[in-house]
């Protein structure tokens, strides 16, 4: 079961990764046999971790801070991915 488990998970991390040069973002896949997809932006310096995750309506991403984009929804989700790490941490909205 957990090698059905770790497939499906990873299949999920990978085609989201393959939407993120789009987005201007770098991604490399981390974990082992527990994967994660560690992403960062190349102009501001801001990276997380996302994680893959069953959930009641199907697989969801989750990352910090509070992120979280369905599976089924792979270009949105690359989308809100990108707009948390358009910002660099020490800018200031007014």
């Amino acid at each position: 079961m957990s090698g059905t488990y770790t497939g499906e998970r990873r299949a999920h991390l990978e085609a989201l990764a393959e939407l993120l040069p789009e987005q201007g973002l770098v991604s490399r896949m981390i974990g082992g046999d527990d994967p994660m997809l560690w992403v960062w932006h190349p102009q501001t310096g801001r990276q997380t971790i996302i994680f893959a995750t069953p959930s009641r309506g199907g697989w969801i991403f989750l990352w910090a801070p509070g992120g979280q984009g369905r599976v089924d929804e792979l270009t949105r989700t690359a989308g809100a991915l990108r707009r948390t790490l358009d910002t660099p941490p020490h800018a200031k909205s007014l």
